[in-house]
């Protein structure tokens, strides 16, 4: 195998190097193994035996190990507990720590797809499957670092944490925030978080923008179709709220751009997505052959997902939504509506000249032979949870695979971008915990 030209021209990395290159086939084999553990969430499914994997692999690579379900978190049950696992391998002198987070949960499979979404199936250099780039790939890429680095440089001072954690894709109440909330991330344990995102190989991903999230219900009165007249048509209520959305909300937030470094170019702006929309009867199940019956609809509600910039205040953000509402309630006969927040998470940015963002834009350049590009994300991760609840602010998001294939069908990670992750986050833990590489064996 061909060394990785960041760590061929140096005598003091050559062992590294080729245990790097050596590693293809298992950084193949352990993504594969991971994609076939199908962590669906919703609901969340096979938690513990994704962690019980890990288990026996960290354990293996000499890590202590805990497996740590977040009990009362939204979502765990009997049928569905929140597992976590949390591993740390000790070095022989003291120092810092440097922790790898990887959620181990994937989104829905949906439809389109043209190879079997749990199947790990390794094609033309691609590996594919639900989880592949998000993120059971970046997860793969981090345990083989970790597993090189240590095999190199037993003497290193400080300690590595891997942790594969629930829930990441339904906000991560069930994972790092629980795990936050019982200090696994205060800055007196651990001091370098590197989340490996599928943001590109060659980014630092600095933070994310903020989300609010709410549910708004529009009222009427039930009547027979045949008398709408007699009644009062909740749906068309929310049609008026989708036209004031068109005509004054969304101009206003297109209007809007932040300074945050935020990919792709579009969510350099302000947006808002309507999540879902429900009016009148439920539908009828899929095998049903009912008609429907025949209602003026009293009930109409929408969700919807206000991604804000850190120029923008949480409050300003509801506000504007409530203002707009309460003009329709002031200018529109019989409206009333119901606004209640789902959820809200503010944005975060780490300093781009920090240590672990430095550290990792250096082995970037030294890997890829180009500067690094420092970006935020348009969308939340465990960031939030590590920065609000842990206090602790050198994390950056960096991990292998495309950005816009996260959640799509036939999603993909490429293997040789995983090689070049892997020697990113090896030389990382290499300059974080070995003193740049002048350890010797």
């Amino acid at each position: 195998m061909d060394m990785p030209p960041a760590l061929s021209d140096d005598p003091a990395l050559a062992g590294l190097a080729a245990r790097i290159a050596d590693s293809r086939a298992a950084l193949v084999a352990l993504t594969q193994d991971l994609i076939r553990i199908p962590t669906l969430n919703p609901p969340g499914e096979n938690y513990r035996l994704i962690c019980e994997y890990l288990d026996a692999r960290l354990s293996a690579a000499g890590f202590a190990t805990e497996l740590i379900r977040a009990e009362g978190t939204p979502g765990d049950c009997a049928a569905y507990p929140r597992w976590n696992i949390v591993a740390r391998r000790e070095g022989r002198r003291g120092g810092e720590t440097v922790h790898f987070n990887s959620h181990t949960d994937v989104v829905d499979v949906g439809q389109g797809w043209t190879r079997d979404p749990f199947g790990g199936a390794l094609e033309d250099g691609r590996i594919y499957g639900r989880g592949a780039c998000d993120m059971k790939g970046g997860l793969t890429a981090s345990i083989v670092a970790a597993e090189c680095f240590l095999a190199e440089f037993p003497d290193f001072a400080g300690a590595i944490e891997i942790s594969g954690t629930a829930d990441e894709e339904s906000g991560g109440y069930g994972g790092v925030a629980y795990l936050a909330e019982k200090g696994y991330f205060s800055p007196d344990r651990v001091q370098h978080v590197i989340i490996p995102e599928p943001l590109n190989k060659d980014r630092v991903c600095l933070g994310h923008r903020g989300g609010w999230w709410a549910e708004i219900e529009t009222f009427g009165e039930i009547a027979h179709g045949s008398m709408p007249f007699l009644g009062d048509c909740a749906v068309r209520h929310m049609g008026a709220v989708l036209q004031a959305f068109e005509t004054t909300l969304y101009p206003a937030l297109a209007a809007r751009r932040t300074e945050m470094p935020v990919v792709p170019e579009g969510a350099r702006s302000s947006t808002m997505n309507i999540n879902s929309i429900h009016g009148g009867q439920a539908e009828k199940p899929k095998d049903s052959t009912a008609l429907p019956s025949h209602c003026v609809p009293d009930s109409c509600r929408i969700v919807i997902d206000r991604r804000f910039l850190m120029e923008e205040r949480v409050d300003e953000v509801q506000g504007e939504v409530r203002a707009l509402l309460d003009g329709l309630a002031a200018s529109r006969p019989n409206f009333r509506y119901d606004l209640r927040e789902l959820n809200r998470v503010l944005p975060s940015m780490t300093d781009r000249d920090g240590p672990v963002a430095s550290t990792v834009a250096r082995a970037i350049a030294r890997t890829m032979g180009r500067e690094a590009q420092f970006v935020a994300s348009p969308g939340t991760y465990d960031q939030k949870h590590i920065d609000r609840i842990g206090k602790l602010k050198n994390c950056v998001a960096y991990g292998p695979g495309l950005l816009e294939l996260a959640h799509k069908p036939d999603e993909w990670i490429g293997v040789d971008d995983m090689m070049d992750s892997v020697t990113v986050m090896a030389l990382s833990l290499v300059e974080l915990l070995a003193g740049g590489g002048t350890q010797t064996r």
